[in-house]
Order: structure tokens, then C-alpha cells, then sequence
């Protein structure tokens, strides 16, 4: 992993727990700095509150298969796509040198790629499991390829 993020000057996370979490790992060899911006958190679901697995597959299904319709009072995914889009391009805009990272959590990054993508949301373009990044020019915000597995 440390050859992949060797000219990363800055990460964004979500300023959810696991996305924190993970931020630190990345940045604390090289003490990078770290900005959090709740822009880049997942889709809102304190409507449903936590879900079981199966359950929460379910409702991803739908959250997916129906971006403009809130799933049980969710933000729909046309609505978390425009936020999270936006926040990546004032990143993107401010970002001065170097690459940045940006670490999120899956939903985020697969309405992140469709949208840079061009390709209409679909949860066929979700992460295959978690531990997964794609990486983007910085200019252009255009992925560079899918998802590959961190380790």
C-alpha cells in the first residue's frame, strides 16, 4: 500500500469512526495532515437506525436500484451523490501539491465513481468488498480504474 499513496501530501476523511480510523493509519508513518469534512460521510440513514446485515443488504439494494427515492426515510442517492461530488471538487479545487487521498466508505465511493464515470448509479459498480480503493486524476477528477483491493 505504501508505494500507492508515496506522493500523498494530504487526506480528507469522513468524519465517521471507521473512515477516521483508517485515515490515521494511512497518515501517521509519514505524519501527514488530516481534514475531515462531514460532506464525505455516508448516505444519511438515522432514519432506519442500525440494521442486521441482512436487513441493511436489503435496504442497499433498494437505496441503489431507486437513486431518486428515499428508502424509509434515507437521503436518496441522487441527493448523497450531488454532496459528496461537490465536496470532492473543493478538495480537488483547494489541493495545492502532491496527491491527496480521500478515504470514505464504500456507498461514497461508488457514487463517487458513477458520477465521475458517467455511468448511472447502480450498485454493480459498489466496492466487491470492503478494503477497496480507485484512484483519479487530481485535474480531471477521471478514475483511472475500478476498485482494487487495498492489501
Amino acid at each position: 500500500m505504501s508505494d500507492r499513496i508515496a506522493n500523498v501530501t494530504h487526506v480528507w476523511s469522513s468524519t465517521e469512526t471507521k473512515a477516521r480510523e483508517t485515515a490515521r493509519i494511512i497518515t501517521r508513518p509519514r505524519d501527514l495532515p488530516i481534514s475531515f469534512d462531514d460532506r464525505l460521510c455516508e448516505n444519511d440513514r438515522r432514519a432506519t437506525g442500525f440494521l442486521p446485515p441482512v436487513l441493511f443488504e436489503a435496504a442497499a439494494n433498494a437505496f441503489f436500484a431507486e437513486p431518486g427515492a428515499s428508502f424509509r426515510g434515507w437521503e436518496t442517492a441522487f441527493d448523497a451523490q450531488a454532496r459528496i461530488v461537490q465536496a470532492v471538487r473543493d478538495i480537488a479545487e483547494h489541493h495545492v501539491s502532491g496527491d491527496v487521498a480521500v478515504v470514505t466508505h464504500g456507498a461514497v465511493g461508488t457514487l463517487l465513481y458513477c458520477h465521475l464515470q458517467g455511468l448511472t448509479i447502480d450498485r454493480a459498480h459498489d466496492q466487491p468488498g470492503q478494503g477497496h480503493y480507485w484512484s483519479a486524476d487530481l485535474m480531471t477528477l477521471r478514475p483511472d480504474h475500478g476498485w482494487i483491493p487495498m492489501s
